[in-house]
């Protein structure tokens, strides 16, 4: 398994942002799509301790080593024996101890391999989350941009609606058109105008939710638009089902859940296999500085535990000066210690067999969810090529009801109602633009692939 260690924040929104930058037209100076994804970043208080916690816990796993050596302790006694009826004694004890783990059937290894797959897994789900982090500073970027694109064309349409009142203002003074005719044009002014300050109070609160997700007091001037004439292509509904498959992040936690299940399964089969320890020990004892008697002794102890039995081995050797050696051998055992646990080896399979079904059944649904992506994000793609027709030819109609208001075909209330009709297209086309983003976006977060990732999938010459 491949470690995903030591990529900073920074770093990670750099790149994401620097995938985005295709998507959009940019001009110099100002806050970027970069510059945003990198402030909220770094803004985000949850991201730094995530990271932080990541790192203590890579630290407290490398020394987590330091169970494959021996263990040393040390111990110092002094014992004093007044007597009434016999000598006095003042015995003092120092001694060494040596503890070493031989052998415990493979269970220390894979438990730290484990541990290892595991901060791996939050490491890369930190980074993610770190993606998304980037990804709302992004969208809400997008929204701010949406809203004030909205915003210019509603005003362009008020200005230009504001013009058509005052002219039909003049026609009605000179008696060549009705009063009733004013009114109408002033009620649709007068929506208009409130329809500018709903989408203003819109585009205040989005700025605020967008500087405060970037961590400012103030928004700077922003220097991205959206491109609404960005036409998207896409991968094969294979290859997206296979990227699904691949690089899904809710398949990976499943792979390792299974990955742990495997583990479990194989640590139950070999719970019988006994621990092996040596343990070696040297001494000083005496009554009064400098201490004269040693001893020293080695020792081999074996346990095992099964649900039949259960028990102990060990053995000793040594030697107290001045000529003394020692021996002793022991054993315990326990028969039929915990019948129950005859079973946990089939339950860890039972355990592993329906982690396995419900990984296809994950696999199935993920593959289902990322085809039906792909296909809502080519649908999103034809609205937006309809939207733009569509404006088009509002744009169009709006040209020639001017002519036929100049040929006497129409009123100017008719005009009004045209342009209107153009404003609500153009709105629709920056709309459909965004929702096609949006939806790019969720596709190629399905995938765990940055913003942009879809476009390195396709050929190079269809990349647009």
């Amino acid at each position: 398994m491949r470690h995903g260690r030591g990529r900073p924040a920074a770093a990670l929104a750099l790149a994401l942002t620097l995938a985005a930058a295709p998507l959009f037209a940019a001009s110099p100076g100002g806050l970027s799509f970069d510059d945003a994804a990198r402030l909220a970043v770094a803004a985000s208080l949850e991201l730094r301790n995530a990271y932080a916690t990541s790192a203590l816990q890579e630290g407290a796993w490398k020394l987590g080593a330091r169970a494959y050596f021996p263990k040393l302790s040390l111990a110092a006694s002094e014992s004093d024996r007044l007597s009434l009826s016999s000598t006095d004694s003042f015995t003092k004890n120092y001694s060494l101890t040596l503890e070493q783990l031989v052998w415990d059937g493979g269970r220390l290894a894979m438990s730290r391999q484990m541990e290892r797959a595991q901060l791996d897994l939050g490491l890369r789900q930190i980074d993610r989350q770190a993606l998304a982090v980037a990804d709302a500073a992004i969208s809400a970027y997008r929204q701010v941009l949406y809203v004030r694109a909205t915003l210019a064309i509603q005003e362009a349409a008020c200005e230009s609606l504001q013009k058509q009142r005052d002219i039909l203002a003049q026609e009605v003074a000179l008696g060549a058109a009705l009063p009733m005719s004013l009114t109408e044009a002033e009620l649709t002014l007068a929506q208009t105008k409130i329809e500018i300050i709903n989408v203003g109070i819109e585009l205040q609160e989005a700025e605020q939710s967008l500087a405060d997700t970037l961590g400012l007091d103030t928004l700077p001037p922003l220097t991205e638009e959206v491109d609404v004439r960005r036409s998207a292509r896409f991968p094969s509904g294979e290859t997206v089902r296979a990227l699904a498959l691949g690089r899904s992040p809710q398949l990976e936690e499943a792979r390792f859940s299974l990955a742990q299940q495997e583990v479990s399964l194989k640590t139950a089969r070999l719970a019988w296999l006994p621990t092996i320890q040596m343990k070696a020990s040297a001494g000083l004892t005496g009554e009064r500085y400098p201490l004269s008697k040693h001893n020293w002794a080695v020792s081999l102890n074996m346990d095992f535990s099964s649900p039949w039995l259960s028990g102990s081995l060990g053995g000793s050797a040594g030697w107290e000066a001045p000529s003394d050696y020692t021996a002793a051998a022991q054993s315990s055992l326990n028969p039929v210690p915990d019948l129950s646990g005859a079973l946990s080896v089939r339950q860890a399979e039972l355990a592993l067999r329906l982690g396995r079904e419900s990984y296809r059944d994950m696999e199935r649904q993920l593959g289902r969810a990322a085809e039906s992506a792909l296909e809502k994000c080519g649908l999103l793609e034809k609205k937006r090529g309809l939207a733009l027709e569509s404006a088009a030819l509002e744009a169009e109609r709006y040209r020639l009801s001017e002519l036929r208001l100049s040929l006497g075909q129409i009123t100017r209330l008719d005009l009004m109602e045209a342009r209107q009709d153009l404003a609500k297209a153009d709105i629709a086309v920056v709309e459909a633009a965004v929702s096609l983003l949006e939806a790019e976006r969720q596709l190629e977060t399905l995938l765990d692939l940055p913003p942009g990732g879809l476009a390195g999938l396709l050929p190079f010459s269809e990349n647009p």
